[in-house]
């Protein structure tokens, strides 16, 4: 662990507690170590009676057998109540903290298009869903069982090596003609113990850190893959590209497995040092304090006792080498969520040249240059303007920068330089090729992306009828993946009766009518046209007939040129 490690894990930790619910965050925590040194209390008890109680058994004392069975039945049930609920309010500030790095995440995630500027900027963020899932959730748990276990184990070790100290005696070593003398020896020896078992620990698990990261990306490119074909399922059924898609699995599917297979070796190592190192800590304390117990300096009960405090100081010192493994998750986690947040941060860190204004009456383009991300021109110094009312085609071949001019007016592409006006107050909608269909009843995906439109469900039963989805009037409140239901034509069609519902002021339509014959598609404008005569219309398409709904076409060459033009 450096300095930039604790650096970035205090970034990710100090959000929630300096938050607006910090007081109660920091009360329920509060709360929980409170029980936690309660427990820890409960435990010095406990071992306070291990010594009366043996001593009894060893005296035959029976009157004193059955009250001291009952104190350790009171002990008993305390020490359970403490620990049941100190691990429900410990579940509770996790939730409580989940929810609020949850909610961070996603609006960050989502704010200013950052999801989708993590793509076209190329940042190497695997699976952000899992980032913003799984990460989340085993970074808060994690921290919490570490920290909460670190402190328990603190006050546990300040507890008892005053009693393992006090229990010990002294013993004497001699060397040579010398004779040392040894103060609270046991202590030395579990320290001593301990120190080798954590540093050996380490030595023997320190791989389990990158293992684990690499598992998880592992695991998460697995299931992205089912996850995509899934989406895609009737494109491929189409190609019967079953064969490549089940190569692709296994591949994938090869390096989860083989790096299982690292993780379970490192592990099986780690667990025969920590299992053997657990099991002669049973007899260690035994052998040392036998020699005592022999020569007739202490009783049975202080024998048990002092194995028992022994135990609960070697437990102590020994934090490390017990939750080594969950240490090793915990770094990869946090190392996976502040690489996460930096791309994040990278991407809105990012200049961009592009100039916007929002006034005027207008869409006003000037001195527009579009270039792709490693400096290339797709268009240069285009200007234009587009007033109410006005349909601009956009036509040029495959893969000179149509889309990508769109998306730049549109303010989500920000490279390139110039000046955009856009009317103030105005609305848009952009309709894909393949649109967007959100899970959840149809009326939710006519009304994408808005949420509450005053239109009753007359108006839009004629909205369908004219979109000629007539089949589709009586199912506005059905929940189903219409993406799979609908066929892209009918999906096409959806996005033009959203338009109608919607009434944005102006409309990008990238290539919106692919799937639909000439007729249809004809009929879709149409429709656009008598019902929105004064929204601006910015089309690209191949077909000719796309021609008689515009004005204004502007083809690009794909050399950087253009050429403007009424048709």
């Amino acid at each position: 662990m450096n300095k930039k490690f604790l650096a970035d894990f205090w970034r990710l930790f100090k959000g929630y507690w300096s938050s607006d619910e910090k007081w109660k965050a920091r009360g329920l925590l509060g709360a929980v170590i409170v029980l936690n040194f309660a427990a820890v209390y409960i435990l010095v008890l406990l071992n306070q009676w291990y010594n009366t109680f043996y001593t009894a058994l060893q005296d035959y004392n029976y009157e004193a057998f059955w009250p001291l069975i009952g104190r350790f039945t009171l002990l008993a049930v305390g020490h359970i109540a403490i620990a049941v609920y100190a691990i429900y309010l410990r579940q509770m500030v996790e939730i409580k903290w989940r929810t609020w790095m949850t909610t961070r995440y996603l609006e960050h995630w989502m704010d200013k298009q950052t999801y989708y500027k993590l793509q076209i900027l190329d940042y190497d963020t695997d699976n952000p869903d899992q980032r913003i899932s799984e990460d989340i959730n085993q970074f808060v748990s994690l921290t919490l069982q570490l920290a909460l276990g670190f402190l328990k184990q603190t006050a546990t070790l300040g507890a008892f090596v005053m009693i393992l100290w006090n229990l010990s005696g002294i013993i004497r070593v001699p060397f040579g003609g010398y004779e040392f003398i040894i103060y609270g020896y046991m202590v030395w020896l579990s320290l001593i113990y301990a120190i080798m078992g954590t540093y050996l620990t380490h030595r023997v698990g320190r791989e389990l850190i990158h293992l684990n990261y690499d598992q998880q990306r592992y695991e998460a490119d697995f299931r992205f893959n089912m996850v995509r074909v899934r989406e895609n399922g009737e494109s491929i059924a189409f190609y019967r590209g079953e064969e490549p898609e089940k190569t692709g699995f296994s591949e994938r599917f090869a390096k989860v497995i083989k790096n299982y297979w690292s993780l379970m070796r490192r592990e099986k190592a780690l667990t025969w040092f920590t299992a053997g190192y657990g099991q002669l800590a049973i007899i260690f304390p035994l052998l040392f304090a036998a020699p005592r117990y022999f020569a007739k300096e202490m009783a049975l009960g202080g024998l048990m006792q002092t194995t028992s405090a022994f135990g609960r100081v070697q437990d102590a010192l020994s934090f490390f080498v017990d939750a080594y493994t969950s240490v090793a998750q915990w770094l990869a986690v946090v190392k996976r969520l502040v690489g996460f947040t930096e791309h994040m941060q990278l991407v809105e860190n990012v200049q961009s040249d592009l100039q916007f204004k929002k006034n005027g009456q207008v869409i006003a383009i000037e001195d527009l240059t579009v270039d792709l991300p490693n400096g290339q021109a797709l268009l240069k110094n285009c200007s234009f303007v587009l007033k109410q009312g006005d349909k601009l085609l956009i036509t040029g071949a495959s893969g000179c920068g149509k889309s990508t001019l769109m998306r730049t007016i549109a303010g989500i592409w920000p490279f390139g330089k110039g000046n955009i006006t856009i009317p103030l107050g105005t609305s848009r909608l952009f309709l894909p090729q393949r649109p967007y269909l959100p899970l959840g009843n149809l009326r939710t995906v006519l009304f994408y992306p808005e949420k509450n439109i005053a239109v009753s469900d007359h108006e839009i039963q004629n909205v369908l009828q004219l979109c000629q989805l007539g089949q589709l009037i009586n199912r506005l409140d059905v929940v189903e993946d219409w993406s799979r239901i609908l066929s892209l034509g009918e999906q096409q069609r959806i996005a033009f009766a959203r338009v109608l519902l919607i009434r944005p002021d102006w409309t990008f339509l990238d290539e919106a009518s692919s799937a639909l014959d000439e007729a249809t598609e004809k009929i879709m404008y149409q429709l656009l046209a008598e019902n929105l005569p004064q929204m601006v219309m910015i089309s690209i398409g191949h077909r000719d007939t796309l021609k008689q709904h515009h004005q204004t076409k502007l083809h690009l060459t794909g050399d950087g040129a253009f050429i403007l033009g009424n048709i």
